[in-house]
């Protein structure tokens, strides 16, 4: 008879990095994703393909905010700040002509 495996009451390093890890890989999915949804929206002339992008856009700015929060090196800030305006000026084009 086999035994219902033991509950661990905290997690330890471990849960931590697959956890991190498990996060990183779903973020590259979705990006992924995006990437293909935009161009097909491209090839089909739906003006959709502004809001996708301007999710690629947010993404790659909060990695790097997220980046400039660890190391706290001044490009990073700037470029992800860029790459925001970017994503935002897509999304209210998409939100305004559809």
């Amino acid at each position: 008879m086999k035994r219902p495996p033991r509950q661990r009451p905290f997690k330890d390093e471990r849960d931590r990095q697959i956890e991190v890890r498990s996060r990183s890989t779903a973020l590259d999915f979705m990006t992924a994703a995006t990437q293909v949804l935009t161009v097909m929206c491209l090839i089909k002339g739906n003006p959709a393909w502004k809001g996708s992008l301007s999710l690629l856009f947010f993404g790659g700015a909060a990695q790097l905010f997220y980046k400039f929060e660890k190391y706290g090196e001044r490009p990073y800030i700037i470029t992800g700040a860029a790459l925001g305006l970017i994503g935002l000026a897509l999304l209210v084009w998409f939100g305004i002509t559809g």
